[in-house]
This record gives C-alpha cells, sequence and structure tokens, in this order.
C-alpha cells in the first residue's frame, strides 16, 4: 500500500474540487475541455479523464462533495489508469496529508493469503511533509487492519507478542512480557482465569517507550485474540467474526506506532492482555468468583464479557503509575453498536473536557467518536451476593454503560478514557473496504499531538 504514496513532482496532471467549485473551474477551461466534458455527460461528481489534442491523456479531473471530509478521495487509487500523478490545484500542507491519507488507505488490500491484486495509480508530492505526516497515518491504518483482518490461527497470544516485540525493536523501545502460569505469580489472576483453557498461553505484553522525564501516557488494548464465549458459549454467527475481538490491542498497537513515529515527547506505555478465551476442562465458569489484580473480588455472570476481566488487571498496573493519561480501546459490547451503529465507537471518559475535546478532534479529521455517559445510578446493577461485582449485568438494558462502569472501578481517579469499538467495516465506503478498520485512533492521536507535540 505504501508504494502508491512516494515523492516526486513529475506525472499526469490531477485537478481535485468541491463541487461548489466545479462550475467555476470549467468556465476557465480551453473549448476542446468543455466539449469533452460536455459530450461524454460528465456532470460534477467523481472522476473524468480529460484528453490532449492528440487524443492522449491531459490530465485527470476529480470532483467530491467536500474535501472536509479526510476519506474523499479515498477511492482515487482504484479509480484512476495505473500511472503517476501529480495534484495540480492544491498547496496547503493540511489539504495535501488528507488526499494523500485517503488515497493510501483506500488502496489498501489484505494480500496475506491471496496473489497480489493489479497495480494501482501512484501519488506523488513535492511537499515532504505532508507525505511523511500521510504515510504515517497510512501505515498506522494498516497495521491495525492487518491485524483484524488475520485469522485467529495466526493471530493467537504468541504472534501478538511477536507483533509487539518488533515494533519495540523498530523503535529502540523496551519489551517484556509475562507468560502463562507466570501471570499467576505476578498477580494477574484474571488474565490468566480467561485465557488459561487455551492452548496458545495467555500473556500480558508490556513495551516502554519514551524519556521518562516526559509526560506518561498509558495505553491497554483488548487482546481476546479469539472468543469463543467461553462456556457461555457464542452461536455460531456470533463467533464467526471473533478473529476481531483483539481490534482494540490492534487500536494500541497503531496508536503506538503513531506515537513513537512521530517522536510525540510522551513517556509511553503499551500494555496488551493477550488471551484466547477458549473452553476446556479448566475452563473458567459461571459463577465462579475471582480475584483481581486490585484486589476486588468478582463473580462470574457470563463467561463471554471476558474482555472487561483481562482488561481490568491491565488498568489497575497502568494507573499504579499514575500517568497523566490512560486509553484502553476494546471490541467489548454489541450494546455500544445498538446505540451508536457499526460505524461509530463509543467513547467513556472521567473527563469532560477530555470528552468534548476528543469529539472536536474527531469530527475535525473524520474519526468521528461518540461520548456516552458513565451513568452513576446504573453500578448497583454490578453488585454481588458474594463478591464485590459481578462482571456482566443480565438486563439488556445500557450494557455499554454497565462495561465501562466495572472498567471505572479499576480507575480510580486517573484521568481516563474508554473507547468501546466495532472495529470492523461491514460495507464498503471510500477508503475504507470491508474488514478490519481503525476507529477513534487517528482522533486520538490529533489531540495527543494537540496536547504535548510543543511542550
Amino acid at each position: 500500500m505504501s508504494s502508491v504514496l512516494s515523492a516526486g513532482h513529475q506525472g499526469t496532471p490531477l485537478t481535485i474540487l468541491e463541487a461548489a467549485e466545479f462550475s467555476h473551474w470549467l468556465e476557465g477551461q480551453p473549448e476542446l475541455i468543455r466539449n469533452w466534458i460536455s459530450a461524454t455527460g460528465y456532470s460534477g461528481k467523481g472522476v473524468a479523464l480529460l484528453p490532449a489534442s492528440d487524443g492522449s491523456l491531459n490530465k485527470a479531473l476529480f470532483v467530491c462533495e467536500s474535501l472536509d471530509d479526510m476519506f474523499a478521495c479515498g477511492e482515487l487509487a482504484n479509480q484512476l489508469p495505473v500511472g503517476d500523478y501529480v495534484i495540480e490545484n492544491i498547496a496547503d500542507t493540511d489539504l495535501l496529508i488528507s488526499v494523500a491519507f485517503a488515497w493510501g488507505v483506500g488502496a489498501y488490500r489484505f494480500e496475506r493469503y491471496t496473489k497480489p491484486g493489479k497495480q494501482q495509480a501512484r501519488l506523488l508530492l513535492a511537499d515532504k511533509d505532508a507525505l511523511g505526516i500521510a504515510s504515517q497515518l497510512v501505515e498506522a491504518t494498516k497495521r491495525v487492519r492487518d491485524l483484524i483482518n488475520t485469522p485467529a490461527a495466526d493471530m493467537m497470544p504468541e504472534h501478538m507478542a511477536e507483533v509487539v516485540e518488533a515494533m519495540a525493536k523498530e523503535f529502540s523501545a523496551d519489551f517484556s512480557q509475562i507468560v502463562g502460569d507466570d501471570l499467576i505469580g505476578a498477580n494477574y489472576p484474571m488474565i490468566h482465569a480467561v485465557g488459561r483453557a487455551s492452548v496458545h498461553a495467555p500473556r500480558l505484553l508490556d513495551l516502554r517507550w519514551g524519556d521518562e522525564q516526559h509526560p506518561k501516557v498509558t495505553l491497554v488494548g483488548k487482546g481476546v485474540c479469539f472468543d469463543s464465549g467461553g462456556m457461555d458459549m457464542k452461536p455460531a454467527d456470533a463467533m464467526r467474526l471473533m478473529k476481531k475481538d483483539m481490534g482494540g490491542a490492534a487500536h494500541t498497537v497503531g496508536l503506538a506506532y503513531l506515537i513513537m513515529a512521530s517522536q510525540l515527547p510522551v513517556r509511553l506505555r503499551l500494555l496488551i492482555p493477550a488471551v484466547e478465551n477458549a473452553v476446556a476442562g479448566n475452563a473458567f465458569r459461571p459463577g465462579d468468583v475471582i480475584n483481581t489484580r486490585k484486589g476486588s473480588t468478582v463473580e462470574i455472570d457470563n463467561t463471554d464479557a471476558e474482555g472487561r476481566l483481562v482488561l481490568c488487571d491491565a488498568i489497575t498496573e497502568a494507573v499504579s503509575e499514575q500517568p497523566e493519561l490512560v486509553i484502553d480501546y476494546a471490541t467489548l459490547t454489541g450494546a455500544c453498536r445498538v446505540a451508536l451503529g457499526t460505524e461509530l465507537p463509543g467513547m467513556f471518559t472521567n473527563q469532560m473536557q477530555l470528552a468534548s475535546d476528543l469529539m472536536q478532534t474527531g469530527q475535525r479529521v473524520s474519526d468521528p467518536v461518540w461520548h456516552l455517559p458513565l451513568h452513576a445510578a446504573y453500578r448497583d446493577s454490578l453488585k454481588s451476593d458474594i463478591a464485590d461485582l459481578v462482571n456482566s449485568v443480565p438486563s439488556p438494558f445500557g450494557g455499554a454503560i454497565t462495561a465501562a462502569l466495572y472498567l471505572e472501578h479499576f480507575v480510580d481517579n486517573t484521568p481516563w478514557v474508554h473507547f468501546d469499538v466495532m472495529a470492523w467495516n461491514r460495507r464498503k465506503l471510500p477508503g475504507r473496504p470491508v474488514g478490519g478498520e481503525a476507529m477513534g485512533m487517528r482522533a486520538v492521536f490529533g489531540y495527543l499531538k494537540n496536547r504535548y507535540a510543543h511542550q
């Protein structure tokens, strides 16, 4: 995919316009172009190929509704004839970043198990800053998509560990992991309990990067590499896409990449509890009471509410260092999809200003997130008769909120934001093919850049 973006300034000229600009642009074109536009019935929407007097390709035109949408140019790599293109009418760096980002992510194809598809059109940019930033955003998105799209057989906890360790080496970061029964001795009982039934040993992945004097930002990603539902087993249709249940971890890998690649001045820590929720004789059961790293006991109402269990141990560790901000991503609840649909991530936070800032940043970079409430009155539903709390509420109402309230129990007073994401495109949109997807990642990165880049 990165091959569709490159440095350069020689190629077929490409004009990119918003619909409101088309009529004015057309008036200024030579008669040949005006006649061609009329003869071909081009209506000022999409791609038009404009000929030279000898019939060769002179330039290309693309008209979209609004360039405020960062995905507006998301199909150009596939719609334009193979070749090199240079944008002739845009000089603004931010706008070039948007166009190049859309071009790059729109060219994405998951080809690990297939022969490579046909060659795609390439965008050349003379603006090195725009090319560098866009390439990083594209690469982060690609990493998230690749991780989610990879079948569970090739993306189990040990494979996730290899990915994080390789990224640590790429950026000279420190990497460690706690594996299998060592989780018990290290006091991560929930991560062990959820993952112990699998032949793929559970583990906690831990990456550290950056100057220890810089502000601490800690990312926590739900890494359930496959979710059968455990003893409360999912039906087949609900299990079909559960390779994506490590989508939260994939998001934190992509966000960590962006932070390190851009040299953001923060002290980064990435924690991923990586497990498979499998069924075996030693699987945890409904009704079991399990301790947590925090010391709170949890009665298991449903073994299919396992993501919050592995997250709570990792979040307890995250807040122990008192970072300025803890951010977790998880494919946590179907309830959030019912509330917001599959394309809008839900966000919960104990910082109201943070919620506002993230929503505004998300709108600006075409990566929307939506604030949902940590409604305190619903905490009563997490009470247990025999333990400190239950992991799941039988009621079908407010499931995303009660899941977030469960996690909040382990946050203490640390500034925290929790994303409940689908991590999957169910339909094809410009720049967004069906399959694994990064949702809310660029919004958070944009927020972190605004907050820390100039410190």
